[in-house]
């Protein structure tokens, strides 16, 4: 198993210029990737609701990429893109340390090396080497990244819907 690596988002090329035109509309900007090919610039990025407990429809996603795809064309001086935006999904795993950052208030689970078993809570922190999680039992827990083999979204079927 490997490490949680941190790639701060002012190394992923375009993200400072993007993030907030996303964050304008209501949304946070999770990942982008831009792969030139010959023909095509192919675009991914992930969008996530600002509300942790909002979910991402498809109207969302089309609101991003209307406004989104213009942007990165005029950056990249190219029309001839294909851009695929997806939302996190509820078994998103969390690649980039950074992530922690914009998924604060979600309720996530890590694998912590030290513990040897999963660790889960409510992300209330997060920075450039940790992530501070609130359990269930209201205790506060702190791992460094350098701990965490992997980390996923915890799936509850009730967040999101009105109680």
């Amino acid at each position: 198993m490997g490490i949680m690596e941190y790639t701060s988002y002012k190394d992923i090329k375009y993200y400072d210029e993007c993030a907030p035109l996303v964050e304008g509309l209501g949304y946070r900007l999770v990942d982008l990737k831009i792969v030139p090919s010959k023909t095509i610039t192919k675009i991914s990025a992930i969008v996530t609701p600002l509300d942790p407990a909002a979910n991402m429809g498809v109207n969302d996603c089309a609101k991003v990429h209307r406004v989104l795809l213009p942007r990165l064309e005029a950056l990249l001086g190219t029309e001839e893109t294909s851009m695929e935006l997806t939302s996190p999904g509820i078994e998103h795993n969390i690649k980039n340390a950074a992530e922690f950052t914009v998924f604060t208030g979600r309720n996530v689970r890590v694998w912590d090396k030290i513990k040897t078993d999963w660790v889960g809570g409510k992300i209330t922190a997060a920075d450039t080497k940790s992530v501070t999680l609130e359990q269930e039992n209201g205790e506060s827990v702190n791992i460094l990244y350098e701990n965490i083999a992997k980390a996923k979204f915890i799936y509850n079927p009730n967040e999101g819907k009105e109680s």
